[in-house]
């Protein structure tokens, strides 16, 4: 039977593309399920240590936990993440070559999940609300702690009060000036004291400090000032504890060695950095020094290792001993016990509680012939401190301490800096000088992982600190620390005071070196600002470089890349204001000397408040009356300036007093300006082209950054959300 209609046979070209189109899903789909081959056969690949990425996914979920704004938000995360565990654990289940990517992506939400849950609950436990308001009182206290600081002319004291606002239990720390401090004024004293208190202060600009934050989890409701001379009502009784034996130690060493030496040998003794001074502590801080001030790895690894050579050096003399006894073992105990007493001794704060804990585990490793550095070995320190104190990750010692020490175990666990290092037979001078420039570029490539933490908090960095540190930290280890320890124990028996006096020159060489480096011109980076994303992106190619091996590593450079191009393209701040709307920074040229610079409203006696702008604004040289800017208009009353932008100029208009003014007279000048300004209330009637902040905005806002090149701006209160620290607050 014949068919009407016989079937019609598509051309060849038709063919191939129905073909082509019925079969391009499942190309893709193989294409897919290729690459996830690929994934899991990378995750099993024996060479490379995955426990490392857990803690990783770990300190992510408590950094979500920061980063978002709230309790819905950490609800859909953890759910998001809960989601995600339990359809891993359902899919794959009968494919054996997705045992490894199935097993990771498991491991990795749990990790995530228990980190976001850590925080969370930390938060809930330590949290401290702030005191509602300012409040001046005379309050019964407790002293809880003291903390002396000479450079700054006053004593710190942390109290246990009661509130003076509901008569509730609470902790606040306040400053003493020196001359109303007193030797009674010790821990367990109970005083009577009248202070002004104020909540624990927020950023003051975008991108500041957030002492708040801080202030939440260390438990203290309010800070303050002392503003009459104390009374003690009960001296404190008996022994007063691992601080009293600190301070007692930091004031022994300032009596042997006068000078700013003194005041750096008393840091590495106790840990005491009060008396160091501001120029001091600048001139380290911009050659890269500054580690050496804080009491962290390096001073606590010098100790350990001091005491572990010294031991297995001396219990080597003792025959009986050494055919009895492991002295490794033994040698390690030593070194164990002298490392903890020196973290107590020096206020066993976060940063050398971490360092103390990652070199018992050396040590542990060296007892039982482990490879003593490994990045597992960093993982299992940092899961320490964080389970301990997981809000410690978003500060920067943290983030410093464990990024250098991993860029120093994955640079010298690169094959060609394993065979750069390898022992062979050469002179002297030419093992020396191998050692000298692995040294220098340890220095470069620790310097390289800093940069993009220490741009994003501190928004300056040292350019020359891989030159400082090749000798500063050979200098401070080898030479500095242990003529400070025979000096100590020398004072035992009188005979001290030569070796003080050597203790002082290589201190004072190691104050050279920060003061010419530091000087030295471009020794410094600036950057204003610094966006969330890029530093995210920076961090994760650093960790992506730091912690996979081979040439899989090289693609950290991508996300690194990104991040750094974004950073640096990133639109800076052009006007800064502060939450009280009495300070604004506006950025611009002078006139007379063609440098860009940032030009304030009002000249502040607070080094916080000059600090604050000078570091969100990124110019590096002093700020100037704002009648410096070109053709300023300045009255008693009022600011006019003129801001060019890229595509148009801005008129600024800032309020400098509080006087009555007319309102038809107000109402004029703002419909001229595109920006108001003003720490009072503005009427309805001031409307500025653009924007207006006043006190009614800003206690809303917090401190502001505008940029008018791509207007936009930038609050304070945006980067809080629903936090314990910052919710329903007025800033």
């Amino acid at each position: 039977m014949s068919s009407r209609h016989p079937p019609q046979v598509p051309f060849s070209g038709e063919a191939d593309g129905a073909n082509a189109a019925m079969q391009r899903p499942w190309r893709k789909w193989r294409r897919l399920s290729s690459a996830l081959n690929h994934c899991d056969a990378f995750l099993g690949d024996p060479r490379q240590d995955r426990a490392p990425w857990l803690i990783v996914a770990f300190a992510g979920g408590i950094a979500a936990w920061f980063g978002l704004s709230g309790r819905a938000e950490w609800i859909t995360f953890a759910a998001l993440l809960a989601t995600l565990g339990v359809l891993s654990a359902f899919a794959w289940r009968n494919h054996e070559e997705r045992a490894n990517l199935r097993l990771a992506l498991i491991a990795v939400s749990v990790a995530a999940l228990a980190g976001l849950a850590i925080i969370w609950a930390r938060s809930a436990m330590v949290g401290t609300p702030p005191l509602e308001r300012p409040v001046s009182a005379v309050l019964d206290a407790r002293v809880l702690e003291r903390i002396e600081q000479p450079a700054q002319e006053r004593t710190r004291l942390v109290l246990a009060t009661r509130s003076p606002i509901d008569a509730k239990p609470v902790r606040v720390r306040v400053n003493l000036p020196q001359k109303w401090d007193s030797p009674a004024l010790k821990s367990g004293a109970v005083v009577r004291l009248k202070a002004r208190l104020m909540p624990p202060a927020l950023p003051m600009l975008p991108g500041a400090y957030n002492f708040a934050r801080a202030a939440w989890f260390q438990g203290f409701a309010a800070t303050g000032s002392v503003l009459e001379p104390v009374t003690v009502l009960e001296p404190a009784e008996g022994w007063s504890g691992v601080e009293s034996m600190q301070q007692r130690l930091a004031r022994h060493v300032r009596a042997q060695l006068g000078g700013s030496a003194g005041t750096i040998a008393a840091a590495f003794a106790s840990g005491d950095r009060g008396a160091i001074t501001s120029a001091d502590a600048e001139a380290m801080r911009d050659a890269g020094l500054t580690h050496l001030l804080s009491i962290s790895g390096l001073h606590v690894s010098a100790v350990i290792a001091g005491i572990y050579v010294l031991a297995i050096r001396v219990l080597a003399l003792w025959p009986w001993l050494a055919l009895r006894v492991r002295l490794p073992v033994f040698a390690a105990a030593l070194a164990a016990l002298g490392g903890v007493g020196y973290t107590l001794l020096t206020g066993a704060q976060v940063p050398t509680v971490r360092a103390c804990a990652a070199a018992i585990l050396v040590l542990l490793a060296l007892a039982l012939g482990r490879e003593p550095l490994s990045l597992r070995l960093v993982g299992v320190a940092a899961l320490f401190v964080l389970l301990l104190w997981p809000e410690s990750l978003v500060g920067p010692s943290f983030q410093m301490s464990f990024a250098a020490v991993i860029a120093i175990i994955a640079l010298h666990q690169s094959q060609p800096v394993r065979a750069f290092l390898a022992e062979r037979d050469e002179p002297w001078a030419m093992r020396t000088g191998r050692r000298a420039l692995m040294l220098l570029l340890t220095g470069v490539v620790i310097e390289f992982a800093l940069m993009p933490i220490v741009l994003f908090h501190f928004h300056r960095a040292g350019v020359y600190g891989a030159l400082a540190n090749v000798v500063a930290i050979p200098l401070t280890t080898f030479v500095s620390m242990p003529l400070i320890a025979i000096a100590l124990t020398l004072d035992l028996i009188g005979l001290g005071a030569p070796v003080w006096w050597l203790a002082g020159k290589s201190l004072d060489l190691l104050l050279g070196i920060a003061h010419t480096t530091a000087a030295q011109p471009g020794a410094v980076n600036h950057l204003g600002y610094m966006p969330g994303a890029a530093f995210a992106l920076c961090v994760a190619g650093l960790l992506w470089l730091g912690l996979w091996k081979g040439r899989v590593r090289l693609a950290g450079f991508v996300p690194l890349g990104m991040g750094t191009v974004l950073a640096l393209t990133a639109p800076q701040p052009d006007l800064l204001i502060t939450a009280d709307g009495r300070h604004v920074g506006l950025v611009g040229q002078d006139a007379r000397t063609g440098q860009t610079r940032l030009f304030v409203l009002r000249q502040s006696k607070s080094s916080y408040v000059k600090d604050n702008l000078a570091e969100l604004s990124g110019i590096e040289a002093a700020a100037v009356p704002i009648q410096n800017w070109p053709n300023a208009l300045c009255s008693p009353d009022f600011c006019t300036v003129t801001a060019s932008g890229a595509n148009r100029e801005w008129i600024v208009l800032m309020a400098r007093s509080r006087d009555l003014v007319t309102e038809r007279a107000l109402a004029a000048a703002c419909t001229r300006a595109d920006i108001v300004v003003a720490d009072r209330w503005l009427p309805r009637s001031c409307r500025p082209r653009w924007f207006r902040a006043d006190r009614r905005l800003l206690s809303q806002t917090g401190g502001l950054a505008l940029t008018l090149d791509a207007p936009r701006v930038r609050t304070v209160s945006e980067r809080q959300g629903d936090h314990g620290w910052a919710d329903k607050r007025e800033y």
